[in-house]
């Protein structure tokens, strides 16, 4: 009788199928085990092709090594790993409804508590941001003959922002949005710098290009959460932002003020070469 090899659920359970098949595996899939158990991070942001060159076989060693482990295929396996990265806030009828239950007012009292939560958001952001990791993004920022800037979803309005400041200040720049689905990346050169803005549950297109321009030697500046955001990685320059919600709806107040504090800075800069 064949036996049915049900996909692990969780991260947990990856590392423990891993774990449990890597005892007795041909070269080829043990290079797999080997590579995916040590750099399990690379999972939701890199394509099976960048995957397998560096576990050091071809693709199609990959994907067996996928279904090995009880997933179709590669792309199944990297949505486990993408979903762990992305914790789910509730959707918008959901919010709306909290708000209803805690009885949340009048649009008035509404304004009031966004208000409010913005100028906490502000505070923070000056406690917390690293003036040293700020000012090292405007360096690299400064010198970049032309800067990408990416950020869908929440961080769409910021990218878009700085897009604008950045061509009002005629600083070359990009903005990658999608827009009919068209793809700009093969615009990006060495030399070039990435601005990457994206929040939790953080946008797969962003980490995606990101690790793009990192495997390609270019300098990525994120503007992302604390804590777990998959932007932190090695050589990234991380510019923290945090916003305090109202009913699990987040302003951006915090964010646009780190932005346009950041652009100005670029182009006083530059204005000063």
């Amino acid at each position: 009788m064949t036996r049915i090899i049900v996909a692990p659920d969780t991260v947990e359970g990856f590392e423990h199928r891993l774990n449990e098949i890597s005892g007795d595996l041909p070269k080829r899939m043990r290079q797999c085990a080997e590579y995916l158990s040590a750099h399990s991070d690379r999972i939701a942001v890199s394509t099976v092709a960048q995957i397998a060159e560096a576990a050091g076989v071809p693709p199609s060693a990959m994907m067996r090594f996928c279904q090995l482990l009880g997933f179709s295929g590669y792309s199944e396996m990297q949505r486990l790993f993408r979903d762990a990265f992305s914790p789910r806030l509730p959707d918008y009828a959901t919010r709306l409804d909290n708000l209803r239950r805690r009885g949340a007012g009048s649009p008035a009292s509404l304004l009031a508590e966004f208000v409010d939560v913005g100028h906490k958001s502000l505070e923070l952001l000056v406690n917390s941001v690293d003036p040293r990791a700020l000012d090292e993004a405007v360096s690299v920022l400064s010198e970049a003959p032309l800067i990408h800037i990416v950020g869908f979803r929440r961080a769409f309005s910021v990218a878009s922002y700085l897009a604008y400041a950045f061509e009002k200040m005629e600083i070359p720049a990009i903005l990658h949005d999608g827009t009919g689905n068209l793809d700009h990346r093969h615009a990006m050169r060495q030399g070039d710098v990435v601005i990457a803005i994206t929040f939790s549950p953080y946008s797969t297109e962003t980490i995606a290009m990101s690790q793009e321009a990192i495997d390609r030697g270019l300098s990525v500046i994120a503007i992302t959460d604390f804590g777990t955001s998959p932007l932190r990685l090695p050589g990234v320059i991380a510019l923290s932002v945090s916003e305090i919600d109202v009913g699990a709806f987040r302003s951006l107040s915090a964010t646009l003020s780190l932005a346009t504090a950041l652009a100005v800075a670029i182009g006083t800069r530059r204005a000063a070469v």
